[in-house]
């Protein structure tokens, strides 16, 4: 065939295609079959007319027929994870389970990332009783669905049906898994059982596996840990004991209506992003002693044992022109900080609560606080947090941030000169949000 032939058949090829998907979309079977059928007149490896065809016998219940098509369709098909889809349903509808089964997995294995293949694949399973392996292949159906699907009012049964499975099947892992620890479990305290507990939890679905994701300066190799335990640091107990001096000078700062500031305040030209309802607004308020490394000389001043409290004892971090810093955050009535990431982990974010009036909270990861007055949080802030107020009285904390406690002498060093570093390379003004 001279190339001015083969050119002039490919050409005749694609028109027959694209025309037979044109009935197809309009539900003109009959008419797609046609064309089909003059594809592989003309060359009778066409896969995507041979698997178009088949499915038009399989539709009409001629199975064999169908059969036929779809095997070679797989067969000659760089892409055939849809041959092997379209055989497992002509299995099917003969009731050959193992068979279909076969077959979807031979679709799967081609195109790993078909979300409808693994919810077929799990379907079929279910049927042959086997709801365990049913019960994975919906959780990979639903890794690989795309969000618009999975929101979707049409396939929101199907989503339901997946969910009931991955439920079932997790609540049956659990009890299986804590029987199949033969009372290894037991003696052990709370504390010593934490990290094991929520290993089971994220095993079994009832928590998720927490990530830190630091905005701007990522430090490898420190676990992602959402809160830690303050009995484990000396000094929190200096910084707890000052508790009802700090609320004083706090109680006095409000008495005098010193005001506080908006603590989100977006430069002028930048997007406002998740804090837009909080932009230059006093629904979360900071009243701050130092902030960037400096001190706020008239505001410190009225808050001398908060002040002496943290150089004291805290362990600070401390980076020209960014650290530390500690401030008042005062929550009105009915305000919620949205779900956000901070920007670096080498860095805990450590609360004092003050004034904590009911319904209010803190949640780190999967793992909601309330604050207890006078009882420190630390937490990695570069997990995704928020808080809310939503009762009828202002909430007050005292924040200020500290060396993540796994960092070395050296290591606190090096991490000051690198912010230094990066300021000095972008500039003093350039906006490099709280790093």
């Amino acid at each position: 065939m001279s190339s001015t032939q083969s050119s002039a058949l490919n050409d005749a090829l694609k028109q027959l295609l694209e025309q037979a998907n044109a009935w197809a979309k309009q539900n003109q079977p009959d008419r797609a079959a046609d064309c089909w059928r003059k594809v592989l007149e003309l060359s009778a490896d066409v896969a995507p007319a041979l698997n178009g065809l088949g499915t038009y016998y399989l539709g009409r219940g001629e199975l064999s027929q169908a059969q036929r098509l779809l095997e070679r369709a797989a067969s000659v098909s760089d892409q055939p994870a849809m041959a092997h889809a379209n055989l497992s349903r002509v299995h099917l509808a003969r009731g050959d389970l193992p068979q279909a089964l076969a077959a979807i997995k031979q679709a799967i294995q081609a195109e790993p990332a078909a979300w409808g293949a693994h919810a077929e694949k799990a379907r079929l399973l279910q049927r042959l009783g086997r709801d365990r392996e049913a019960a994975t292949a919906w959780s990979s159906a639903m890794a690989y669905m795309p969000s618009a699907f999975a929101q979707a009012p049409h396939m929101q049964d199907l989503i339901s049906e997946a969910k009931a499975s991955i439920t079932a099947n997790q609540a049956q892992l659990r009890d299986f898994l804590l029987d199949h620890m033969h009372g290894a479990l037991e003696g052990g305290s709370r504390r010593e059982l934490e990290r094991f507990d929520h290993c089971l939890d994220i095993v079994t679905g009832r928590r998720a596996f927490v990530t830190a994701r630091p905005l701007m300066l990522p430090f490898p190799r420190l676990p992602a840990i959402p809160f830690f335990h303050r009995e484990d640091y000396a000094w929190v107990s200096d910084v707890e004991s000052a508790f009802s001096g700090i609320l004083s000078e706090l109680e006095a700062l409000l008495a005098q209506q010193h005001p506080f500031e908006p603590y989100v305040q977006t430069p002028a030209g930048e997007p406002k992003g998740q804090f837009a309802a909080l932009d230059r607004k006093l629904d979360w308020g900071a009243y701050f002693l130092w902030r960037n490394g400096k001190r706020i000389d008239d505001q410190a001043d009225r808050c001398p044992l908060t002040e002496q409290t943290l150089l004291s004892h805290a362990p600070l971090n401390s980076i020209p022109s960014r650290a530390p810093v500690a401030f008042f955050s005062a929550l009105k009535p009915g305000t919620h900080i949205p779900p956000h990431h901070g920007a670096t982990n080498t860095r805990l974010t450590a609360h004092l609560p003050l004034i904590i009036p009911p319904d209010c909270a803190l949640r780190v990861g999967g793992e909601t606080h309330v604050w207890k007055p006078g009882e420190l949080v630390m937490f990695d802030d570069t997990i995704q947090h928020e808080a809310w107020n939503f009762s009828d009285r202002l909430r007050v904390v005292l924040i200020f941030d500290i060396w993540h406690p796994m960092l070395t002498d050296l290591e606190k060093r090096l991490v000051a000169h690198t912010v230094e570093g990066i300021m000095a390379y972008y500039g003093e003004d350039a906006d490099l949000g709280e790093l």
